[in-house]
């Protein structure tokens, strides 16, 4: 059966990205709906703001380019949110399926945890619905335009996967920001400690801090999607929301 897929994104309702992934999911006949933050949401994580201090969630009606049949929304909230209300039937039948991105820039290594198009994943997640985080590894500062058709075309292979995700699972991509001929196969790859962009944090005077990143060059641990992705490989890491562990081994108090 042709799923029913929910596609947002972090960078906005605006983003090449987003439409490249809703056209992705299109062109394999699944029924598709986007709902996306009407602004850029980037690193916000599994945050659930909505741009109105009374919780309501405000929405627009929008088509993406090239594709006039599919429902769009640009909402104002953070990608969590939208996953969140989504799940719950905001935007019409609940999904069998999210799918977040394309992001402009990797989502790798441990950091995911902070990253707006991931947070809409285990949102879907811990809701019943498996979902696909996917990013296109552009650079801080590129030279030339993202590689969005390599996005679809590696994705054309890829999506089909989500047919025989359980319920709850996701997945987070990373393709290269290359022409196709120069991407390598895809690789399973367990998340790398630290990535190749880290934050830069910065004391300015007694007033302000300056967030920003940077790019390092300490040697990538081999198998991570930090370092299969440097490799040219896209990398695949099944990922999971929230989730109890074990109790440690301490004695609680009477």
């Amino acid at each position: 059966m042709s799923p029913h897929v929910l596609v947002t994104n972090d960078d906005g309702i605006d983003s090449p990205g987003l439409a490249a992934l809703a056209r992705s999911a299109a062109k394999l006949g699944w029924s598709v709906t986007v709902a996306a933050p009407d602004v850029e949401a980037s690193g916000t994580s599994a945050g659930l703001t909505a741009a109105t201090t009374d919780r309501h969630v405000t929405t627009t009606p929008v088509t993406l380019p090239g594709l006039p049949e599919v429902t769009a929304h640009a909402v104002a909230a953070h990608p969590a949110l939208i996953a969140l209300i989504g799940c719950h039937g905001a935007f019409g039948t609940p999904p069998d399926l999210l799918l977040s991105g394309v992001n402009h820039g990797a989502n790798i290594g441990r950091a995911i945890l902070h990253s707006g198009t991931v947070g809409a994943t285990l949102t879907a997640s811990i809701n019943g619905v498996p979902a696909i985080a996917v990013s296109l590894d552009v650079p801080l500062n590129p030279v030339e335009a993202p590689h969005w058709d390599t996005a679809e075309a590696v994705l054309a292979t890829l999506l089909p996967l989500a047919t025989d995700l359980t319920p709850g699972q996701v997945l987070n991509i990373n393709i290269p920001d290359l022409p196709l001929d120069q991407v390598r196969p895809p690789r399973w790859a367990r998340l790398a400690a630290q990535g190749r962009v880290r934050s830069d944090v910065t004391r300015q005077d007694d007033a302000s801090i300056l967030v920003g990143n940077t790019v390092v060059d300490d040697p990538l641990e081999p198998g991570t999607d930090a370092a299969l992705l440097a490799e040219h490989h896209t990398t695949v890491s099944p990922v999971r929301s929230v989730a109890d562990t074990p109790a440690p081994d301490l004695r609680l108090p009477d």
